[in-house]
């Protein structure tokens, strides 16, 4: 079994628990997800089925939309509702002009340092372990880029907002650093991914139809949606099978490919391989494509 699954997860469970359920339900092991939500988030959870898990690099290249809300006034130590408050003072003078003159600073190429609730790791240790013994270590700087930034509205201190990011974007250190920006500080208060790349939350099934088998596998090539496509000739997929890289005379090349560029490598409808264009052999000498991943069965 292989595919993809769209989930709109619930409030309340992990992401962990989501591919725990989607093993349960397909009877499958290999199971993983494309990019964590937090308990606290909702929405759109990828997850890939069999071997659609080596495809999640792809999934979470994909740049993604956030619905979030976040309180002005309050700073906590995860930068969300949930964590320790280090913080709090009055908002009561923020304008919800000057929370959009604010928000269109951060729009663009900006630099974010992860927050230490987080599932990066030091030294093979997650940083939310270290934050929960009271340790922070020092994060380097990340280069992430926001799309876009809008203000949906503001009720008292709670701020809506929608963001279109790159991947890696901490949407909580985002409105953290609003808040830092506004001289109030603020923390994030929910959180619902709406899209990643080319996938809509509201394409996704619940937790609850997946577990009553009310759900259908999206095919692999959603993954890779936007990839040019080079068809294989049966001398083609031969090789492949063997782990060699095709040749020219093993492919239909119709599509205009450039130099390097990734392709998948297909049989009919199935993918057999993802690959990068070498006509100059500069990677691979055995033929003019360098093989990234392959699935000898096809998917």
């Amino acid at each position: 079994m292989n595919g993809l699954i769209a989930i709109d997860k619930p409030q309340g469970m992990s992401s962990h628990t989501v591919v725990q359920r989607v093993r349960r339900a397909c009877k499958v092991r290999r199971v993983g997800h494309a990019g964590t939500l937090d308990p606290l988030a909702t929405g759109l959870l990828l997850v890939g089925v069999g071997q659609c898990t080596r495809l999640i690099e792809y999934l979470m290249a994909s740049d993604k939309t956030y619905q979030a809300t976040m309180r002005l006034g309050l700073v906590t130590d995860s930068q969300d509702i949930t964590g320790e408050v280090v913080r709090q003072q009055s908002a009561q003078g923020i304008t919800l002009d000057q929370v959009k003159e604010v928000c269109r600073t951060f729009v663009g190429q900006i630099d974010q340092v992860p927050p230490m609730f987080s599932a990066l790791k030091k030294d093979g240790v997650p940083l939310y372990r270290l934050a929960r013994q009271g340790v922070e270590i020092e994060r380097q700087k990340r280069s992430i880029t926001i799309g876009a930034l809008n203000v949906d509205g503001k009720d008292g201190d709670e701020v809506a907002i929608t963001v279109n990011c790159s991947k890696g974007t901490y949407i909580r250190t985002l409105c953290h650093d609003i808040g830092e920006a506004l001289g109030c500080g603020a923390c994030m208060t929910q959180l619902r991914r709406t899209r990643s790349g080319g996938f809509d939350v509201a394409d996704a099934i619940s937790v609850e139809q997946l577990m009553a088998g009310d759900y259908q596998l999206l095919p692999a090539m959603r993954a890779l949606a936007g990839l040019p496509t080079v068809a294989l000739l049966e001398s083609g997929r031969s090789r492949l099978v063997d782990g060699i890289p095709p040749r020219h005379e093993d492919v239909e090349l119709t599509a205009d490919v450039s130099v390097m560029e990734t392709v998948c490598l297909m049989n009919e409808a199935q993918l057999m391989a993802i690959a990068q264009y070498d006509p100059g052999h500069e990677l691979e000498e055995r033929g003019e494509f360098k093989l990234l991943k392959v699935f000898p069965q096809g998917i």
